[in-house]
């Protein structure tokens, strides 16, 4: 058995890449999903297209992405876990650095129950200062 390395290359598909950077998206916080419109999906399930994610290869890896988020999740903090999942995927998989990452939140998915109901300043409890005491919580 030879000790020294062999030289050789290896390859690595865009479609490879992509779903790559599918998993680290849709396992960080705050994503529902990819976003697309009705020809997208359709082709999605004919398995010829990738809806809210292109990748290109060339010296480095591109990638845009179109995604949907959760109702109530601070969108920013949404990007960079997507922005950090992504370039770490990248680089721990294929030795590759992300050089442009373009991330649109185009979408907000809701709970099964509909848009929850804003909180008004009069639904709110009056809170007297006996309640504490009258609780039983032992106050120091």
């Amino acid at each position: 058995m030879p000790s020294d390395p062999l030289p050789g290359r290896s390859v690595v598909t865009r479609h490879a890449v992509a779903d790559l950077v599918r998993i680290a998206v849709l396992g960080s916080y705050g994503v529902t999903g990819f976003a697309a419109n009705l020809p997208e999906r359709l082709l999605a399930r004919l398995g010829l297209a990738s809806p809210g994610l292109v990748v290109r290869l060339g010296d480095g890896v591109d990638v845009d992405l179109d995604l949907t988020v959760a109702y109530g999740v601070p969108i920013a903090e949404v990007g960079r876990q997507v922005d950090s999942a992504v370039r770490y995927a990248v680089r721990r998989s294929l030795g590759l650095e992300v050089g442009r990452l373009v991330i649109h939140i185009d979408g907000l998915r809701f709970t099964p129950g509909g848009i929850p109901p804003l909180a008004t300043h009069g639904d709110a409890p009056t809170i007297h200062s006996g309640d504490l005491a009258d609780s039983g919580t032992d106050v120091a």
